[in-house]
């Protein structure tokens, strides 16, 4: 049945969101420590597991697919788990949907906050080696600048090999 397959899918569909949040938490603590080695193979699999979402959102959406036209409905790719949700009259299984869908958007609420942080301890460090880089090769000068040769800086001519006024 397609809404056994739906519900399956969006369980799957937790289980790796979850998995992305215990991924964002170790990145946070491999943030801190400044582990770049671990933190490339956490975003290698962080990359596996959002390939997973892509294809787990397509089993979604044919699931879908499917149990509207069972339901003797068009197909439509657009609609989703909350449109589903009018259609089924079935108190149980609207409670199931719902209580997946539920906790669904609850882990990728917490995957959002995670990533906002994680993302903020990023450009702490990427400012943090900014400052540090600056310490050690000392503030751009000035005169690395282009600057016409005949304009006059503060007002004062620039200096030539005769002094005409003589």
């Amino acid at each position: 049945m397609a809404f056994e397959a739906l519900l399956q899918t969006m369980t799957a569909l937790n289980d790796i969101h979850e998995s992305l949040l215990e991924l964002g938490e170790r990145k946070k603590q491999v943030l801190i420590l400044g582990d770049i080695e671990s933190l490339m193979q956490i975003v290698s699999k962080e990359n596996k597991l959002v390939k997973q979402i892509g294809e787990l959102d397509q089993q979604r959406i044919d699931a879908i697919g499917q149990f509207m036209i069972e339901k003797g409905y068009k197909p439509n790719p657009k609609v989703t788990v909350s449109d589903l949700t009018k259609i089924i009259f079935n108190v149980e299984d609207k409670k199931l949907l719902l209580g997946q869908q539920k906790r669904l958007l609850g882990t990728i609420n917490k995957l959002r906050e995670m990533n906002k942080l994680n993302q903020q301890l990023i450009e702490h460090s990427l400012a943090f080696v900014d400052y540090s880089l600056d310490l050690i090769a000392g503030p751009p000068e000035d005169e690395y600048r282009y600057q016409h040769p005949q304009s006059q800086t503060y007002g004062s001519k620039r200096p030539g090999l005769f002094d005409t006024r003589a």
